[in-house]
């Protein structure tokens, strides 16, 4: 009987001692920034900590990403601040369905809303997208939300352009084969998607003029103003004014604080592997990681930040 408890204890300590904790990191498409940090990101959570096996999943993006993590579907998510914002406060997109288990992880860095058009289009401002092919990402992204929102501050609705909605990939490829004329980008820059169509087609970054910057930030503060560098792209050798929100991490209430914690400490120490799978890994840093929180920080997060004297 002896033998018996013993050998028992020795199968719950060994259970209990090897139980892995799974997170599923919902990205977003494969030709964004999302889905490369999401990568490194997940392999720095399942190298550095103890029993935890983190996996990257392409996704729509910021809007589907919230539902998934209402559904319990995954356990991180990379999600645009405003957006992660309307689904806390249950308005716009998810009006009357306010998610109050959402908690913020950190912020990482701008996503630049870039409107990329072919060159040979006659598309020099937002004014002139009217009555052309307009890809305004994929269904549920928060590419769409901010589309949306920068056409009618402009004074155009989706009645005025031919809509299609694509992920930044399909965006890519259809500006390639000419079957659109111009498409939205939410993402860091530079995005690979963007790369991959001026290295075959010439293109131009349409601006958002300030006109359209001042309603946009009278009706939501969380679009500030970047410049997209000269040269950023290939044959675009001019600075590109237009609107930024922020990317961000959010996860669910029920997260444990001390899992969170571990997953902020090893994420910064190896800023190193971020950069390795994208550019904008440079600009994740945790004296930034509080700047445009839009939602309540999880408390393995506050622990995280206050210990940092952020």
């Amino acid at each position: 009987m002896k033998r018996f408890v013993v050998g028992f204890l020795l199968a719950v300590l060994a259970i209990s001692t090897f139980a892995v904790t799974f997170l599923t990191i919902a990205t977003g498409g494969t030709a964004g920034v999302y889905y490369p940090l999401g990568a490194a990101m997940a392999d720095i959570w399942t190298r550095n900590l103890k029993n935890v096996n983190a996996s990257a999943q392409s996704t729509g993006a910021s809007v589907a990403n919230v539902n998934l993590l209402k559904n319990k579907e995954v356990d991180v998510i990379f999600v645009q601040n405003d957006v992660v914002y309307y689904a806390y406060a249950g308005i716009e997109l998810f009006k009357d369905q306010p998610f109050k288990g959402l908690r913020g992880l950190a912020t990482l860095y701008p996503e630049t809303i870039q409107i990329v058009a072919l060159a040979d289009k006659g598309i020099n401002s937002v004014y002139d997208l009217k009555g052309k092919r307009v890809a305004v990402g994929a269904a549920g992204s928060g590419t769409e939300v901010n589309a949306r929102h920068i056409l009618l501050a402009a004074g155009i609705t989706y009645n005025d352009i031919k809509v299609q909605y694509l992920s930044f990939a399909e965006a890519a490829e259809n500006l390639k084969n000419e079957n659109i004329d111009a498409a939205f980008v939410t993402a860091g820059h530079p995005t690979a998607a963007i790369i991959d169509v001026s290295a075959v087609k010439k293109i131009t970054i349409v601006p958002v003029d300030e006109k359209i910057v001042q309603i946009l930030q009278k009706n939501y503060p969380f679009y500030t103003k970047i410049i997209i560098p000269a040269n950023t792209y290939k044959g675009v050798d001019k600075d590109v004014e237009t609107v930024a929100v922020k990317a961000m991490l959010a996860v669910r209430e029920d997260l444990p604080a001390d899992l969170v914690y571990e997953m902020l400490k090893t994420l910064y120490a190896n800023q190193k592997r971020l950069i390795e799978a994208h550019a904008k890994g440079e600009m994740i840093l945790p004296e930034t990681g509080k700047e445009g929180m839009s939602i309540p920080l999880h408390p393995g997060a506050e622990k995280f930040f206050a210990e940092m004297g952020i």
